[in-house]
């Protein structure tokens, strides 16, 4: 454990981290697990109206450095590739 100031202050400061880093990293994995769900089981209208929050979560996320930019510009891809064959996948049908 650190004993002097300046160590007790930084693992102070970690701890929070920590903790603002799992509520956001918890809320931003829920809120694309719904999205991707409901594009693969088909519900094309649910999953097109979560993307631009589901979207912008992503970013949030990203400019917080809760995640890294890159897996932030790979999930959203995936995501919008996702609802965009769910979508195509409601007009063949």
């Amino acid at each position: 454990m650190a004993s002097h100031k300046s160590a007790l202050k930084k693992h102070h400061q970690d701890l929070k981290r920590r903790d603002r880093n799992r509520r956001h990293r918890s809320r931003l994995r829920t809120v694309v697990k719904k999205t991707r769900q409901a594009a693969e089981t088909g519900d094309a209208s649910t999953a097109e109206a979560a993307l631009p929050k589901t979207l912008a979560l992503v970013d949030r996320s990203a400019k917080h450095g809760v995640i890294h930019a890159r897996k932030a510009d790979r999930l959203k891809s995936r995501l919008a590739r996702a609802v965009n064959r769910a979508k195509a996948s409601k007009k063949g049908a």
